[in-house]
């Protein structure tokens, strides 16, 4: 239940709080005083669309406050909380704190339970406590796929579990088709593809690269091109520590043997003779290394030119597969792994085109089968909702009415193929994410008058009324707690007018009921009624949102009635009319 909403810097809106409670609150007001805006600032917390142009001169932003009472026993209360506990927020006493902001700029900010959260959050979790109707709902149900949105709310369960079941096919069948386009569509290419990286890897394989070859074949190269040089400087090396008077082993062992004389006497000398003993065994190590090297060192001019060969194969691989990687072949060898892979997925195209097409006609079956169940579910929750929404007409001062709920399936030449055991015939129907219905309303409004669609045979008033039945008949399947009705009362007046202010308080007997009317009839009805009012002083208009009863509230009903709020006769008629509100809440 929405308790508080509070508007500061909104349109011609300076200040202004409003105080519902449960049951009926009726809103009303001058032309041009700022009901729309109260409505504006309810659609911001809830999530609509911000705008700079709303917010008043001289304010540097708009700002809406809401505090919505949740009920824990209720379904749509149990959704909300789990989705506050996701983003953090925290209720407030059992009440829910959601705000807005919108800055001159521009810029939106949105508030649930103390914590910020992303608009589209705020949304969420509005929906499901607050259904707002207006003039661009009406318009709205004009539309087919809104009445079958209808038709599904009221049908309930067993629709719902069928529909989620046929998405859940109609979606692996649409990724199905995809796939199974994608093999058959590129198959030439994929064909030509698998040739190139067949050639390419028997290339691959008739070199045979092995991992850092390049690199060893380029350092054996080097080694083999300067082979008189490397010998002739490992040769003078090797005479210069251990061959000649004096070399360099000569030497160090000399040193050795003038500190050996005076071990012991000095510590920090006797650690140098270590030094000198470990520089000794490193020279005849390396005296050692360096003849075996030179020994070891002869000019190979058919190896060299053997490693030349085979460096340029593997150049000439790398420059055609690889050709980013700076010559590396390692790098085709990772190409060849990766070539292998996608060559076996390609030549699998012909084993996956049949079992995507296995798969497809399997889903196809399926999906039709369960289309077929979700239309027998609408059918029967079609006549079920023509009863109940005829019944609430007649309740509306349309006594002679019905409405007429169709299902029809979508034909298609072009589409699949299904058993209708309504006709016992085969048909082509299209398939949709929804289904293969099409749901029309139709309102019939008198006896013997032919049933038509309601873009086409219903009036602004009847229009008001039907959407207002609907919602009343599917408030007992898909409850809401709070229902705000934007000038739901277009186009009616007279008895029509007192029977739709009758029907609304019948509404708020099981949620919140708040509407914006231009009704008296309407308002009269209402358990709590707001006055929207508008002053001006010199350049500055203010709105303001006072709670009325007693005089204050017949003086309000008698404008509404009369145009003048000191008319005797719209005083009387007010009373009047208060009183056969109050008469017929009793009776009800």
């Amino acid at each position: 239940m929405l308790e508080e909403l509070r508007l500061r810097g909104l349109g011609v809106i300076d200040d202004a709080l409003l105080e519902f409670g449960p049951g009926f609150t009726a809103i009303t007001g001058e032309t041009g005083a700022g009901k729309t805006m109260l409505l504006t600032g309810l659609g911001l917390l809830l999530g609509a669309r911000g705008d700079a142009g709303l917010v008043r001169r001289g304010f540097e932003r708009a700002e809406v406050e809401g505090r919505l009472r949740l009920d824990a026993d209720s379904p749509a209360a149990a959704h909300v909380i789990a989705r506050l506990q996701d983003t953090g927020a925290d209720l407030d006493d059992g009440s829910l704190l959601a705000a807005r902001t919108v800055s001159a700029e521009g810029r939106s900010r949105a508030y649930l339970g103390g914590r910020g959260v992303p608009v589209s959050v705020l949304s969420e979790v509005a929906d499901d406590l607050v259904a707002v109707h207006g003039q661009a709902a009406q318009r709205g149900l004009l539309r087919p796929a809104v009445q079958r949105g209808v038709l599904d709310r009221y049908a309930g369960a067993p629709v719902r579990s069928a529909l989620t079941a046929y998405r859940e096919l109609f979606s692996r069948l649409s990724t199905v088709q995809a796939q199974l386009l994608e093999v058959t569509s590129r198959r030439r290419d994929r064909v030509q593809e698998a040739e190139l990286l067949r050639y390419g890897l028997a290339e691959v394989d008739a070199i045979d690269p092995q991992l850092g070859e390049d690199a060893a074949l380029r350092a054996e190269i080097e080694r083999l091109a300067h082979v008189e040089a490397l010998r002739r400087g490992a040769d003078v090396a090797h005479a210069a520590l251990a061959e000649g008077e004096p070399d360099g082993l000569t030497l160090i062992a000399a040193a050795r043997r003038a500190l050996d004389e005076v071990r012991g006497k000095d510590p920090t000398l006797d650690a140098l003779g270590v030094r000198l003993a470990d520089v000794s065994y490193l020279l005849a190590d390396a005296a050692a290394d360096l003849s075996s090297y030179s020994d070891g060192l002869a000019a190979d001019p058919l190896r060299l030119e053997a490693a030349q060969q085979r460096l340029a194969q593997l150049t000439a691989l790398s420059r055609r597969y690889v050709p980013a990687s700076d010559g590396r072949i390692d790098d085709v060898i990772a190409w060849a792994l990766d070539a292998r892979v996608r060559l076996s997925s390609l030549d699998g195209d012909d084993d996956r085109v049949g079992e995507l097409s296995a798969e497809h006609d399997r889903l196809i079956h399926e999906l039709a089968l369960t289309a077929m169940q979700l239309s027998a579910a609408r059918a029967t929750a079609a006549h079920a909702l023509e009863e109940a929404a005829s019944t609430e007409l007649a309740a509306l001062a349309m006594p002679h009415a019905r409405l007429h709920v169709l299902v029809r399936h979508r034909d298609d030449p072009a589409g699949l193929l299904i058993d209708d055991p309504a006709t016992g015939t085969n048909r082509r129907v299209a398939f949709g994410a929804s289904g293969i219905d099409d749901v029309e309303i139709l309102l019939e409004s008198h006896p013997g008058a032919t049933a038509r669609a309601l873009h086409r045979g219903a009036s602004g008033g009847e229009l008001s009324r039907v959407m207002l039945a609907l919602e009343v008949v599917l408030a007992g399947s898909d409850p809401v707690p709070t229902f705000v009705f934007d000038e739901v009362d277009a186009g009616v007046g007279g008895r029509a007018a007192v029977e739709l202010g009758r029907r609304l308080a019948a509404l708020a007997r099981t949620a919140q009921v708040i509407v914006v009317t231009h009704l008296p009839q309407v308002a009269a009805f209402a358990d709590r009624h707001l006055v929207v009012s508008k002053t001006t002083a010199g350049e500055t208009t203010v709105t303001s949102v006072n709670n009325v009863d007693g005089p204050e509230r017949l003086e309000e009903l008698a404008r509404m009635l009369a145009g003048l709020p000191d008319s005797a006769l719209g005083r009387g008629h007010a009373e009047e009319l208060l009183a056969v509100a109050a008469a017929a809440k009793q009776v009800a």
